[in-house]
């Protein structure tokens, strides 16, 4: 059951638009309390869903998430996805740098054994995803800020990143 009782009241807009910590345990309060099943919430372009039944809803634009691999596949990358480069090269202009947002795991293709999204060699269009970076149980997808030619890829997949690191340089 869907319920969307006086939410303004508890949510009340401050000029802060950011969901605030308190908001969301009131929330899950608010759902232990009573038969609500689940509860979805929209500030802005914020939203929650809350759900008693612990299914993850992703985001429309957000590829299915990856399952966890096994201990022994972090050191592996997949045959279909070519051997990174080991370290970004000191030569290489700063513009040049795809670097990462945030901290997190990174994930090359949008599902275990499909394609990557880019390939040494490959063109790349400014708004194209060249990776997606798990962070919390979230998939953000990354995408080129730049035209060219990806000429190297500097992380494996499957490998954690670091926020400012660099991940691709294209030319």
């Amino acid at each position: 059951m869907r319920s969307s009782i006086g939410w303004n009241r508890l949510l009340n807009k401050s000029n802060d638009s950011n969901m605030d910590i308190r908001k969301l345990k009131k929330l899950i309060e608010l759902l232990q309390e009573s038969d609500v099943a689940e509860i979805e919430i929209r500030e802005g372009e914020e939203s929650v869903r809350i759900s008693r039944h612990g299914t993850i809803v992703q985001s429309p634009t957000t590829p299915a998430p990856h399952p966890p691999l096994p201990p022994q596949a972090f050191g592996a990358v997949p045959p279909a996805i070519s051997e990174p480069t080991a370290a970004a090269p000191d030569d290489e202009p700063e513009e040049n740098l795809v670097r990462s947002p945030m901290v997190g795991t990174l994930y090359r293709s949008p599902a275990p054994g499909s394609e990557p999204f880019v390939r040494e060699g490959g063109q790349v269009k400014m708004g194209d995803t060249l990776c997606i970076i798990e962070a919390m149980k979230i998939l953000n997808q990354i995408e080129s800020d730049k035209e060219g030619t990806v000429v190297g890829i500097l992380v494996e997949n499957g490998q954690p990143v670091e926020y400012n690191q660099p991940l691709f340089v294209i030319e």
